[in-house]
């Protein structure tokens, strides 16, 4: 019975020397990748490695629909956004960027982080202006992880 490599390298570089994080970190969910990485066939990881490059396409197009959505200063479609990229990154077990983009839907509907006490519209968009570009980064991030885990089962 085939089994199914982990996910986690303890410590890995990139031809950048960009160190990607250990599996103790809180970039992705192991156990929600692990269920993803459980539909491909035996060692073959064409399928999830499909599923996680268009999860990259997807979170490119709605960092520009965000850019556009605050500089016209659109909280609700923000807070659509936001809604739209959580479920998506959390199929695949991005909890940085999930938290983040639900803090994101809670500032569009003029909401402090837990999405319970009302904050003003400039207060909306100056939070959003800051988790924007945090959001971004954490995206980087889990990108880089994941390319390096798929370029590392594809090289074996």
């Amino acid at each position: 019975m085939p089994s199914t490599p982990s996910p986690t390298p303890h410590s890995v570089r990139s031809n950048d020397e960009e160190r990607v994080p250990s599996p103790n970190s809180d970039l992705i969910d192991h156990e929600t990748f692990d269920q993803l990485l459980e539909m491909d066939d035996d060692d073959d990881h064409d399928f999830s490695k499909s599923i996680v490059w268009n999860y990259f396409e997807q979170a490119e197009t709605t960092f520009g629909s965000m850019d556009k959505a605050l500089e016209v200063r659109d909280l609700d479609e923000l807070s659509k956004l936001g809604h739209f990229l959580k479920g998506s990154s959390a199929a695949i077990g991005l909890t940085k960027v999930k938290a983040s983009c639900e803090k994101m839907q809670h500032f569009g509907n003029m909401k402090d982080e837990t999405g319970t006490n009302t904050i003003s519209e400039d207060d909306a968009i100056t939070k959003i202006s800051t988790l924007l570009e945090k959001v971004k980064d954490e995206y980087k991030e889990a990108e880089t992880y994941l390319k390096n885990f798929y370029k590392e089962r594809d090289d074996s």
